[in-house]
């Protein structure tokens, strides 16, 4: 089961997040390959977070799934989630981290990527 953790600074006071988390599932899905069914997607706002020594809009976030990562993989989700969070939450693509983690790999030998959406422009 994919589960992606988003935080953010940004107060979800006011914002639609059942529209956050159905485009984020759906992007997920879609992306790895698994049915929206098995998606987990959890949003934390109003998170204390600085990014770059300012406290401006930015978010972190971390996904784990049983396969369906690799690298070309993991540039499209990490450019179509901050996607999201920058129309949905204005949080720029520059600031905002996705850390990847495949746990198709034996336990010992956890895979971790981590991709900044900058770099994916």
């Amino acid at each position: 089961m994919p589960c992606l953790n988003l935080s953010t600074n940004v107060s979800l006071d006011g914002v639609d997040t059942s529209a956050i988390l159905s485009e984020t599932t759906k992007t997920v899905a879609k992306l790895i390959g698994k049915p929206e069914a098995y998606v987990m997607i959890v949003l934390k706002g109003s998170v204390p977070m600085s990014f770059g020594g300012t406290e401006q809009p930015a978010a972190y976030g971390e996904l784990v799934s049983i396969g369906g990562l690799n690298p070309d993989v993991n540039k499209k989700l990490s450019a179509a989630i901050a996607s999201i969070l920058e129309t949905k939450l204005s949080v720029p693509k520059s600031r905002f981290f996705l850390k990847f983690y495949d746990t198709k790999v034996h336990r010992t030998q956890e895979y971790a990527q981590c991709l900044h959406a900058l770099h994916q422009q």
